[in-house]
């Protein structure tokens, strides 16, 4: 399991963008969870996504986010 995750929707163009700005920013590897299938995340996420999330710390970056951002904000806390 990744330390990131990306919760995201089916038919997301903005989650498509922003899988496109992760590559861009060489971010680690991360996990791709769809809160289309469960209440809670949907409940959570729905009005955000895309959203990364550090399963570390519990941080996380709402979009909209660049890749320098992204960049800047995986090595906030040293990584």
């Amino acid at each position: 399991m990744a330390d990131w995750v990306l919760y995201q929707r089916d038919y997301c163009h903005l989650c498509d963008m922003a899988l496109a700005v992760l590559a861009e920013a060489r971010a680690p590897d991360f996990d791709s969870v769809w809160v289309d299938d469960s209440q809670e995340l949907e409940e959570r996420y729905g009005a955000r996504v895309p959203v990364l999330r550090d399963l570390r710390s519990g941080r996380e970056l709402d979009w909209p986010f660049d890749a320098d951002k992204v960049s800047r904000w995986i090595h906030a806390n040293g990584r």
